[in-house]
């Protein structure tokens, strides 16, 4: 009778851990339009660069402009997806703090952007971009898998070049292109890996919690 009690005890805290790490691995993020955002920005820079833009900063900022609109479209629409839609999510605001986390970082970013703009410092633009997006990866080091915040130092490491290299001008758009569709379709693999582990196979789970019990 001890034994059983034990048993059962042993099993809850189990299933209590379960349940910790499964409120703390946010899979709110869709690995598929993360690599697409990655495309996305390989497919701005052949653009910016086929010579049928004209070479000036202004209109290469409103190209690169465009890409995030569409890089934000997609991973956004990606997450209100699953938000009306996965029974997981149960539709409630608590579940987005992680992606709300990010938006202090990504506020920053848009506020050096501007000013940089202001100033007419255009070459700045790629270094602030890319450290302000791997500082904003660190926001999301508890609630993703840690292949996630390499990937953000990746960025961070990638800026610090950016800023401090004179040869990078606004106007040659592939290191832009080239570290976002690394970053970003490195980060889509790791979600869809994430996401896809997680789903997991809800029969599968109970049998084995029927042979552990």
């Amino acid at each position: 009778m001890i034994a059983n009690h034990i048993h059962d005890a042993l099993a809850q805290v189990r299933r209590l851990q379960e349940f910790i790490l499964e409120r703390g691995n946010f899979r709110g993020y869709s690995g598929s339009a993360r690599i697409i955002g990655g495309f996305v920005a390989l497919g701005g820079a052949m653009i910016l660069d086929s010579g049928k833009i004209p070479d000036t900063p202004q209109a290469h900022l409103a190209g690169w402009g465009i890409v995030l609109a569409a890089g934000l479209a997609v991973n956004y629409a990606g997450l209100a997806l699953w938000f009306l839609c996965d029974p997981k999510a149960k539709k409630d605001a608590s579940n987005l703090m992680p992606a709300i986390d990010a938006v202090p970082s990504l506020a920053i970013g848009a506020v050096l952007s501007l000013a940089v703009i202001l100033k007419q410092q255009y070459d700045f633009l790629f270094g602030i971009w890319m450290c302000l997006y791997g500082v904003t990866h660190a926001a999301y080091r508890r609630s993703l898998p840690k292949e996630n915040y390499f990937i953000g130092v990746f960025y961070m490491i990638s800026g610090t070049v950016c800023l401090f290299l004179p040869q990078v001008s606004f106007t040659n758009p592939w290191p832009m292109g080239l570290v976002f569709f690394i970053g970003e379709t490195l980060g889509g693999f790791v979600l869809y890996r994430n996401n896809w582990a997680g789903a997991g196979n809800p029969i599968e789970k109970e049998r084995e919690r029927e042979q552990d019990d």
